[in-house]
């Protein structure tokens, strides 16, 4: 993936099932998100989700979003300025 593309969110479904003993398989009938999303998710390619896809996950593996999802300070987009700080 192009650098300008990428996104400094990280995912942490996969240690927030490993804790919970839960497989993507059964997240996936719990939630209603098909396996291949939810892998997509897990594995940091998501561009985009749903607030109820975001609450059922969070409500299932019993988590908040802070838990699920962090922004890493180390990535080149996570320093990139804001819109209204370049003046847009």
């Amino acid at each position: 993936m192009p650098p300008e593309l990428e996104h400094a969110v990280r995912c942490h479904l996969d240690e927030l099932l490993s804790d919970r003993s839960m497989t993507l398989a059964t997240l996936s009938e719990r939630v209603g998100v098909s396996v291949a999303n939810l892998s997509v998710l897990k594995n940091d390619r998501a561009r985009a989700i749903r607030f109820s896809t975001l609450t059922a996950i969070c409500q299932v593996l019993q988590c908040s979003v802070g838990d699920l999802f962090s922004v890493d300070p180390t990535s080149p987009t996570a320093e990139a300025p804001s819109l209204t700080q370049a003046g847009r």
